[in-house]
């Protein structure tokens, strides 16, 4: 039996991924564990392995198309299997005869056979599924799935032994593309067994009334763009960013508190720091760096627990981490992603410059696996090498707040009773008012502000 291929749904937002190459081609054979595709999944590039053994059978969504989460776009099976041509294939009711003579055998129909499938020649179904069809000799054509688009859980192939009426295999297929209960059709075979013809009865009248319906319905007469004008289709990537900055700033009541810092001592130690850590990790520390550990070891502090939190249950409940996951955000050519630091409470400056530098690389190549983008308590965003002066950054939700920070520029400040030029850097922390206070916000502003000033601390 042919497996599928789908679009995977790798992290709770996503509802499309992008094929950008397949990486096997319809003939060539397959082993578990080789790589398939490349897809950009909302915001990064993504391998997509094999799940079963044998040769690529069909290809059946080209590099370049985006494609909903959970469709299938090829199907892997053994070598001679033909897979039929979804967008060839006839109406269930034309292909009658040549299914009804299969349908007819009252014993179950195994798994190595070949399956009367649904919507259109696509059998949805996770491996553990197919696993348990293949144990009980159970067709998955004929189990009605209760996952996304139909795709069928391992439960439902379990519960489905005697819990539906007796029916042909094609007279379930069309009883769902028509939204038919079969409960509802009295069935005229051997047994009181659904056929066809009973299905398409009682389906008749409404069939009709919808042909009459679609023949009234005028063509809408194609726009025309005036010259210069140009309409291209959003990226998946800028699709995620639209819904889910969107989503963010309708959802979350927010404030910013804006702070100017002292970067005088941060930059000597800077300075101080560097070739050593070069020395040992290879890799060059930045004020990101240093910015970024400052703040988790401010976050690890209890009376900043509500900063590095975040609303679950329909924001009915808040979930308190003491932990911090770190995420960076990271502009690309065509958009935005956030890379996290896992376990970034846990780390010392040199292993947060690799954790940091490992992510990042990965989010310019396109190459982040879904775990190194998700899973974030806290998030900054550094706009500063640009010269931003200040802004206010969205929330990645579910996180209750977001450090932006902006340019450090020479200014004229007063100190002890003097005015002197120091190097001010513009801190922005934009906070989720549902969790977090001003009050709260402020102090934990003071704290990160001495931290930064007083930057020996970080290696305490």
């Amino acid at each position: 039996m042919a497996f599928e291929i789908i679009m995977p749904k790798l992290g709770v937002d996503m509802q499309e991924g992008e094929i950008i190459e397949w990486k096997k081609q319809e003939g060539d054979v397959v082993n578990e564990g080789d790589i398939l595709l490349e897809i950009m999944s909302d915001k990064t590039n993504m391998e997509l392995e094999a799940e079963d053994s044998g040769v690529l059978l069909k290809i059946t969504r080209q590099a370049g198309e985006t494609v909903p989460v959970t469709e299938v776009i090829g199907y892997i099976g053994a070598e001679g299997e033909v897979v039929a041509d979804n967008a060839a294939s006839a109406p269930a009711a034309e292909a009658a005869p040549q299914v009804e003579e299969v349908a007819t055998v009252e014993a179950p129909v195994v798994a190595a056979q070949a399956p009367v499938v649904h919507e259109g020649g696509k059998v949805r179904a996770t491996p553990k599924a197919r696993k348990v069809a293949r144990e009980l000799g159970i067709d998955l054509a004929q189990v009605p799935g209760t996952g996304a688009k139909g795709r069928v859980h391992a439960d439902d192939v379990e519960n489905f032994k005697g819990a539906q009426p007796k029916a042909t295999p094609l007279a379930r297929k069309i009883a769902a593309d028509l939204g038919i209960d079969l409960a509802t059709v009295s069935g005229t075979g051997f047994g009181g067994k659904i056929t066809k013809e009973d299905v398409l009865a009682i389906s008749a009248p409404a069939q009709v009334k919808e042909a009459a319906a679609a023949s009234v319905v005028e063509a809408k007469p194609e726009k025309v763009l005036p010259e210069g004008v140009e309409v291209i289709p959003m990226s998946a990537m800028r699709k995620a960013i639209s819904k889910g900055m969107t989503h963010s700033y309708l959802t979350a009541p927010t404030f910013t508190l804006n702070y100017d810092v002292d970067m005088t001592n941060l930059m000597a130690l800077r300075k101080q720091v560097l070739d050593p850590i070069m020395n040992k990790t290879g890799m060059k520390v930045t004020f990101t760096d240093l910015i970024g550990l400052a703040v988790v070891r401010t976050l690890m502090k209890e009376e900043h627990r509500y900063l590095n939190a975040s609303l679950i249950d329909d924001a009915k409940n808040i979930e308190l981490h003491k932990f911090v996951n770190l995420g960076i955000a990271v502009g690309l050519d065509d958009g935005l992603i956030v890379p996290v630091v896992h376990g970034a409470d846990k780390m010392s400056l040199s292993d947060f410059v690799v954790a940091s530098k490992d992510v990042i690389k990965k989010a310019q190549a396109g190459k982040l696996k879904a775990a190194e983008m998700s899973g974030s308590t806290f998030s900054i965003t550094n706009l500063g090498m640009f010269g931003t002066k200040s802004f206010n950054p969205i929330i990645n939700q579910p996180n209750s707040a977001i450090l932006g920070v902006s340019a450090t520029i020479q200014t004229p400040v007063v100190v002890d009773g003097e005015v002197v030029v120091r190097p001010i850097m513009g801190l922005c922390l934009t906070i989720d008012h549902r969790i977090v206070d001003g009050m709260n916000g402020a102090k934990f502003m003071v704290d990160l502000k001495h931290l930064i000033e007083n930057p020996m601390e970080l290696l305490i």
